[in-house]
């Protein structure tokens, strides 16, 4: 099915699972994929292919490697000639992908985007485990965020690279501004650890540009249309948005702040105490009731960031440690739980991840103590 006619005469189709974008003729791409990728001038099509089996079941492959997989799945499925197309492949659903176009003057860019960030995010430079070694491959898991970006001009080699820069960063920063977190550290994410980028400029426009950087009209119009798409195919895919992110448990969760490890602290303390717990339930109900609250999502917020600044080198220990306790008081939380510096961390000369796991306790202890007095439905607010 066709869904799209873009400028200079491509074509975007949906069909097997897969987005293909057809070209009326000759195009430049840089293409990240595993088939044909890197710089060409030969290709006739792009593809974007959703490899999800459903069921829960894990993305596979149909031959020994990836890229073979991805030519037999051009030429068997797609119908397409596999020695002049490139792909990507998700677990998304195409379903799901957002579509952006933006004219300017005389060019025009279109970004087509399918997102997910919930399971793969990543922050570069977290720890990894996975090395390839020749012939192998890796799974793509649920999370890719795969970008083909249509440029309706005639862009010079070294600006059609330029191109994917600004896209990447464009990418980047919508999830820097959705607050997306890793799931590999503490840290934010800056993006998936399996993304895919297409990049095509059709050299057939009257349009030459040699630029797509970040002080012209392209490298800004990339950034619009990247940026928006972005957003809104997390959003359809994960409801990944500012609604969702107004929570302290997905603000927190990077830090180890869950429904169940919040659960087992608020039994420890009421254990320690010597009071009924109550049932599972019930606080679980307490704690939806409150995760939303205005108060506690501000300055959990500012809570957050101040670990972030501290992790970065920004700000230090001791004025991070104080402020930190500041914004637990500014969100109403009781501080009878927080444990001082000295109980948990005796040594002066202290890593800032020890810090950061230590505050994070204390935001935790703090908040069981908080659900415990919130556990009547009277003294629930939502300001």
């Amino acid at each position: 099915m066709k869904i799209l006619d873009l400028p200079g005469g491509d074509e975007l189709y949906h069909y097997k699972k897969s987005l293909v974008l057809k070209f009326s003729g000759p195009r430049d791409v840089v293409s990240t994929g595993p088939n044909n990728g890197g710089y060409r001038r030969d290709l006739t099509a792009v593809f974007n292919n959703d490899c999800n089996p459903g069921g829960g079941m894990p993305c596979g492959i149909e031959a020994e490697t990836y890229e073979k997989h991805m030519e037999l799945l051009a030429s068997k499925q797609l119908g397409l000639d596999p020695r002049t197309c490139t792909g990507l492949s998700t677990a998304a659903h195409m379903e799901n992908a957002a579509i952006e176009c933006m004219k300017y003057e005389d060019f025009t860019v279109t970004a087509i985007v399918t997102a997910g960030i919930n399971v793969n995010a990543v922050r570069v430079g977290d720890p990894t485990t996975w090395h390839e070694r020749a012939g192998t491959y890796f799974e793509v898991m649920s999370g890719t965020i795969n970008i083909l970006l249509h440029i309706d001009a005639d862009l010079a080699p070294g600006a059609l690279v330029n191109a994917l820069v600004t896209c990447t960063e464009a990418k980047t920063a919508a999830i820097q501004e959705l607050l997306a977190p890793s799931r590999y550290s503490h840290g934010l994410a800056t993006g998936s650890g399996t993304d895919g980028t297409i990049v095509v400029s059709n050299p057939e426009s009257g349009v030459y540009l040699t630029n797509a950087g970040k002080h012209c009209k392209l490298g800004e119009y990339i950034g619009l249309v990247v940026k928006k798409a972005v957003k809104q195919a997390l959003y359809n895919h994960c409801y990944m948005g500012p609604e969702y992110q107004h929570d302290i448990l997905n603000r927190m969760d990077r830090f180890g702040i869950t429904r169940g490890s919040l659960w087992e602290r608020y039994q420890k303390l009421c254990q320690e105490r010597q009071q009924p717990a109550g049932t599972r339930i019930d606080f679980m109900t307490c704690l939806d009731r409150i995760k939303r609250n205005n108060r506690l999502v501000t300055n959990t917020s500012l809570f957050a960031h101040l670990l972030d600044q501290m992790d970065w080198g920004m700000l230090g220990i001791e004025e991070v440690s104080e402020a930190a306790k500041q914004m637990l008081q500014l969100a109403g939380m009781p501080l009878q739980c927080w444990k001082f510096r000295e109980e948990m961390l005796p040594e002066d000369d202290v890593a800032a991840k020890d810090v950061i796991e230590w505050l994070a306790d204390n935001y935790g202890n703090c908040l069981a103590e908080f659900i415990s007095v919130e556990k009547t439905p009277t003294s629930a607010s939502g300001e």
